[in-house]
This record gives C-alpha cells, structure tokens and sequence, in this order.
C-alpha cells in the first residue's frame, strides 16, 4: 500500500509564487477501500523525509507515477541507479519541454541522468523512462520559479535481494557442521544403484551424524528424499538437514536408500560398511 506524502517547503512556496493551479500536486487517486491494483498505481507526491529541500529522493515501486515539479531556465535532473542503462524515453509533449539525456561516472557505477527543462510555465505531461531493470512513470509540472534540482530512487527490492544473496554466500562458505573432527570421520560407506545426475559423490559420519555429499548440480534439479532401511528391507522416512550441498542425518544408520520419480523411479543405496578402511574417501 502508498501512502501518501507530505508535501514539502517547496510546494508552499510555489503556491505562494504562482496564481490558480499550476504548481498543484494532484491528489492520490486511490482512497481507503479502492482496489489493490489502483492503491499499487495511486501516485506519488514529492515530500517527507525523502525530500532534502529540491532534491527529492524516493523508494521505488512498480506501477507507481511520481511527481516531478519544474521551472522555466533551470534543469532537472532524473538520476537512475547505477549501471541501469537506459533504453528509451518517451513524453506525451515534446513540443513545450526540453528532454535529453547524458552520463556520469564509469563502470559498475555509470549512472544515466534524464534531464527536463519546460519552455513555460503552467505546463504538465508525462515521462516514461525504460531500461534494462525497470520502467519509470513520471508526471512533470512546470511552475514559474521553484524546480526541483533533481529526481532519485532508493530500491528496497534490490537492497533485500543483495541482503539474501549475501546470507546464502555466508551459509555456502560455512562448515558443513560445527565441531567436525578429521579423525573422527568415517568414509566406510558404499554407493550403488541408478546414476541419476543427483546421485551422492561420498557419505561419511562422525560417529552421531552421518553427512551425504552430493554433486553441484543437485542445487538446480529436484533432490530426493532420503529413507532408512530396515534388517527386512522396508523403507522409512527419516529427518534430515539440507545444509548447502549436503544432507545430515542426525544419526548412525546401517543402510538408506535415495529415491526420485514416479513412473520410473530412480533408486541409489548406500550402505554402511563394517570393518572397511575408516578413512578412505573413495
């Protein structure tokens, strides 16, 4: 849900500056109990803590418009992320403002500036920018004296994508478990049956724990579930631990078997081998 914003010192001043309503900040279009999908597109008004006197700062959200308000012989600067790069841009009066773009910076941090500058004032039109990540809506306003010097985003989105990507690299780099002992481990295990691309490289325990080590590719397919088998043969399932490309079992057992599919169901067993060279990893 957006909500609405305050607006700023700037838009006072500007009513003060300029008769009727050409510096007015429409409304929000979505009011309490309209749909989900208007609430998503209701626009966004410069102000609140975003707003550092001219230079208007917002949190991106798809299918939102902003307002941009503009002046006569000044130049408004829209500022993109850096390394967005732009793909198109396109106004509904080309006529009465000036629009073109220019770059900054070099690289990871090259940053595309749209720049806006209206002929007169009292006049409105829409912006919509394209680029390679995203498409901006933006609704211009030209008043007589007060602009705004410029036009950002902060991206919240790509900030909790880069925080999760962080997390998964932290867990990938992290021992498989806490208090692992190389002489402790125990490599006496054989593997036998399908050769499916998931099919585990070793299984090894440290005497509590028996960890099963599977190729990388089993991070992009579907992985199957493992189940413990009895002194007859029947199958049980059994609790594991998904630790990167691991699986840990909570437990010592004798034989387990790894099963995927329905129709053609893919089977690899592991067994546990008495008496077998403790720490060979083949």
């Amino acid at each position: 849900m957006i909500r609405s914003l305050q607006a700023p010192l700037l838009l006072t001043a500007c009513l003060a500056l300029v008769p009727g309503d050409a510096c007015a900040v429409p409304r929000r279009a979505a009011q309490d109990g309209a749909p989900a999908a208007a609430r998503e597109s209701a626009p966004r008004a410069p102000g609140g803590r975003g707003s550092a006197g001219a230079v208007q700062v917002y949190p991106f959200t798809d299918r939102t418009t902003y307002y941009l308000i503009t002046a006569p012989e000044r130049v408004t600067d829209i500022m993109l992320q850096p390394g967005e790069a732009l793909v198109a841009v396109a106004s509904g009066d080309t006529a009465r403002w000036v629009i073109g773009d220019t770059t900054s910076g070099s690289g990871a941090d090259k940053r595309t500036h749209v720049l806006v500058k209206p002929f007169g004032p009292g006049l409105s039109t829409n912006l919509v920018i394209t680029t390679d990540r995203r498409s901006y809506h933006v609704a211009l306003t030209s008043v007589s004296r007060v602009a705004m010097t410029s036009l950002s985003w902060t991206y919240p989105q790509d900030a909790l994508i880069a925080l999760k990507r962080a997390a998964a690299e932290a867990e990938a780099a992290a021992p498989v478990a806490a208090g692992l002992e190389i002489e402790q481990l125990r490599f006496n295990y054989s593997i036998s049956g399908d050769r499916p691309s998931w099919r585990p490289l070793r299984a090894f325990d440290d005497g509590r724990r028996t960890f099963i080590e599977f190729p990388e590719t089993v991070a992009v397919g579907e992985a199957p579930p493992i189940f413990l088998l009895g002194p007859d043969g029947e199958a049980q399932l059994v609790n594991y631990r998904v630790k990167g490309r691991f699986y840990v079992v909570d437990r010592i057992f004798e034989a387990a078997e790894l099963r995927l599919g329905t129709s053609k169901q893919a089977k690899v067993r592991i067994r546990r081998q008495e008496g077998a060279a403790a720490r060979s990893g083949s």
